[in-house]
C-alpha cells in the first residue's frame, strides 16, 4: 500500500468575520452539530485514509490544544505546532518546512472549509500534471436568486445554491515539496507573492471541483451548515 501524504491544516486565524463566535475560540473549534468544525475537515481525509496531519495553530492555540489532549483520535497523528497569533499564511507554511522535509507532496487546506472533494481524483490530478501547487477551484454558493433581466423585466428567477459563472479559491491544495522555493523569508499570504509567482510561471494548476463546497466565513454561513447537518443533508459527510 503506498504512503499516504501528510495533511497540514491552517487553523491560526483571527476568524474576525465571525466574531460573535471567536472572540472567545478560535474559529476551527466552532461547533457544527456536537463536533467543531475541524473534526468534520480531518474526517473528510480520514474517509480517504489519511493519518498524519499537522494543525497550524496561533490565535487562541490553547483551545485547540485542550481539545485534542482530552479528545483522543484514534489510529491519527495529529502534530499541534504554534505558528504564532497574527502570521500571515505563507509564513505559517514556512515555519512547517522542517516537518515536511521528507514529503514529496502535502495537502493543505484552511480551517474553516468542508467539501465532498474526491480526495484521491484530486492527489492524481495533481500527480499526472506534475504540478508544483494545485488549487481546488470551486463556484462560489449564491447568497441572493440571481435574477436575468431584459431592460425591467425579469425574464428567469434562479434560486440556485451557486452562481453559474466564475471560480474561487475553495482550498484543499496540493503541494510538492518545491513550493518552499517560492515563499519568500519575509512575512507573506500564501494567495499572494507565492501563488502569483507559481501563476506567472505557469506552475499553478486549478482542479474543478462542481460539487458541494462551503466555507464559514460568517454567522449566516456557520448557521447553514448547521442546518444541512441538522437535516442529514451534510454533503461533506462522504460515504
Amino acid at each position: 500500500m503506498k504512503k499516504k501524504i501528510k495533511v497540514v491544516i491552517f487553523c491560526g486565524g483571527l476568524g474576525t468575520r465571525l466574531s460573535e463566535e471567536t472572540k472567545k475560540i478560535p474559529k476551527p473549534m466552532v461547533k457544527i452539530g456536537q463536533y467543531p468544525i475541524i473534526e468534520h475537515i480531518i474526517n473528510i481525509f480520514k474517509r480517504y485514509g489519511h493519518k498524519d496531519f499537522i494543525l497550524a495553530l496561533g490565535y487562541k492555540k490553547e483551545i485547540i490544544i485542550n481539545y485534542f489532549k482530552k479528545n483522543k483520535f484514534k489510529k491519527l497523528n495529529i502534530q499541534l505546532i504554534d505558528t504564532g497569533k497574527n502570521t500571515l499564511t505563507g509564513t505559517r507554511l514556512l515555519k512547517l518546512k522542517k516537518k515536511l522535509i521528507t514529503e514529496e507532496n502535502f495537502f493543505l487546506t484552511y480551517g474553516d472549509g468542508v467539501s465532498n472533494i474526491n480526495l484521491r481524483k484530486l492527489l492524481n490530478f495533481h500527480k499526472r500534471n506534475k504540478s508544483i501547487a494545485t488549487i481546488t477551484a470551486v463556484r462560489p454558493p449564491a447568497r441572493f436568486g440571481e435574477l436575468f433581466l431584459n431592460k425591467n423585466f425579469v425574464k428567469k428567477f434562479d434560486e440556485k445554491n451557486q452562481i453559474n459563472s466564475g471560480w474561487i479559491n475553495g482550498g484543499f491544495f496540493v503541494f510538492n515539496k518545491k513550493i518552499f522555493d517560492y515563499i519568500p523569508s519575509k512575512s507573506c499570504m500564501l494567495e499572494k507573492e507565492p501563488i502569483q509567482k507559481l501563476t506567472k510561471k505557469n506552475k499553478l494548476i486549478a482542479y474543478k471541483h462542481y460539487s458541494f463546497w462551503q466555507c464559514m466565513d460568517t454567522l449566516r454561513d456557520k448557521e447553514l451548515l448547521i442546518k444541512l447537518w441538522k437535516s442529514g443533508k451534510a454533503k461533506w459527510q462522504i460515504k
